[in-house]
């Protein structure tokens, strides 16, 4: 008898955050999503056969998406999560680059110049001289 995909498992529960638009209003936010994370145990079960074997040794790390819907923070709305990545595999998203790495790097190859960080213009003088006072 084959084994149940639970008895090769560890599940736990697990929140990440993503970035998703509103097809209503058309902002983006930032959502935190729900996922379980299931972890190849370290040994076979007992009562495993061959065929289990076989399959244990091709298992990997892997994580699903709990969450199908989200509430826009903007207009309240529920909309459906784009379902491409309901599933991830773990050994997948060790090592990806964040958005800003994302960013610098395709402004360096489209040979834009990198952006100055935002810098906040300075206070006119009437605004930074000391005040004397009502009178």
């Amino acid at each position: 008898m084959a084994l149940d995909e639970r008895a090769l498992f560890t599940e736990r529960p697990e929140t990440r955050p993503g970035r998703y638009q509103c097809p209503k209003c058309r902002r983006t936010g930032e959502y935190s999503i729900r996922w379980v994370r299931r972890s190849k145990k370290d040994r076979l079960p007992a009562g495993a056969d061959d065929g289990d074997r076989a399959k244990f040794a091709k298992l990997r790390d892997y994580l699903l998406r709990l969450d199908d819907e989200v509430t826009c923070k903007t207009c309240g709305k529920k909309f459906e999560i784009p379902s491409q990545h309901s599933l991830m595999f773990v050994d997948q998203l060790i090592g990806l680059p964040n958005e800003e790495d994302l960013e610098r790097e395709t402004n360096v190859a489209s040979g834009e110049p990198e952006p100055a960080p935002d810098s906040k213009p300075a206070l006119p003088a009437r605004f930074t001289r000391k005040s004397s006072g009502w009178k």
